[in-house]
């Protein structure tokens, strides 16, 4: 078998699962519930955030917080102050993508 499989939860746990974490990428799924999220940090490389469902509420260098419903694609350079919730009912669940990975930065 050439390809590696990885597997991630598929319920309404809160979840960080880092899937990938090598050279070239860093790939985490994520699930939040209603007032979970991530500590407030800094991206430390340029982060691809994908809503798979629910809804993202994201305050990015103190602009305010910005809603991005599943389906929205978020490109954030490196070095963005960020602060990731989710302030809805619905689970969120995310995919984000790391690239390159911060460790080749």
């Amino acid at each position: 078998m050439v390809e590696q499989v990885f597997k991630f939860s598929t319920g309404n746990e809160k979840a960080v699962e880092k899937l990938i974490m090598d050279e070239n990428v860093h790939y985490i799924h994520m699930v939040f519930n209603k007032e979970e999220g991530l500590p407030e940090h800094y991206s430390n490389s340029n982060v691809y955030m994908s809503v798979i469902r629910g809804k993202l509420s994201i305050d990015l260098d103190d602009q305010g917080v910005h809603k991005y419903d599943a389906g929205n694609l978020l490109k954030i350079p490196k070095g963005i102050k960020m602060n990731v919730k989710n302030l809805d009912e619905d689970t969120l669940e995310l995919i984000v993508v790391k690239s390159p990975a911060p460790s080749n930065m």
